[in-house]
């Protein structure tokens, strides 16, 4: 049979540590317990700290890189806008210039005697005046003519239609324009059709 003393004195507490004990206030003791709750809850507030701090600087880099790409876009469409604005017309132009080349033709072609001819000269004073509206209206939407007689040629400007044999101009210049080239802008409109020269055979 268990004696009861025994059972006792295994549940009660060793008599040296109830006298080390016996001094310590019984708050500080429940404090142990305490603290050691508080160092776990702060391992777990250190890690969530943490971890809301990594996602806020990833936060911050998406905000930079989707201001980066705003700007972008912007400026893509701003250029864009201003393109269009610039040689929007571009097609247009194209198709003005047949008709200024056929107007310079027909000045061309007028005889003499018919520019000395008091009844025919206000006439061709008149399509002159035309054309140098044309050219006005020209100059004022950037549209220029490609200087072509006496340079070098240019493949990005001019376009060779054949070569012409002569002693009086270097291989390679222009010394001939059969149609007027035109640039809108810095962009090219239409090369101008040129012959050039060449070593006579």
């Amino acid at each position: 049979m268990t004696n009861q003393n025994d059972t006792n004195g295994a549940d009660a507490p060793d008599p040296e540590v109830q006298e080390e004990l016996r001094g310590v206030p019984d708050d500080m003791l429940e404090g142990d317990d305490e603290a050691a709750e508080a160092e776990g809850e702060g391992g777990d507030l250190s890690e969530a700290l943490a971890q809301l701090r990594a996602d806020l600087e990833t936060s911050k880099q998406d905000v930079l890189y989707a201001r980066a790409e705003t700007q972008n876009v912007r400026r893509r469409l701003e250029k864009d806008v201003s393109d269009a604005r610039q040689y929007g017309a571009t097609g247009f132009a194209r198709d003005i210039l047949s008709v200024a080349d056929n107007l310079s033709r027909a000045l061309d072609h007028v005889p003499e005697a018919l520019r000395e001819d008091d009844k025919s000269k206000r006439f061709i004073e008149g399509i002159e005046a035309t054309q140098r509206e044309i050219d006005k209206v020209f100059a004022q939407h950037g549209i220029s003519r490609i200087a072509a007689v006496g340079l070098p040629l240019d493949p990005n400007q001019h376009q060779a239609m054949m070569e012409v044999p002569t002693d009086d101009a270097e291989p390679g210049t222009i010394v001939q324009e059969m149609q007027a080239g035109y640039m809108l802008r810095d962009r090219l409109l239409r090369p101008a059709m040129v012959g050039v020269a060449k070593k006579p055979d």
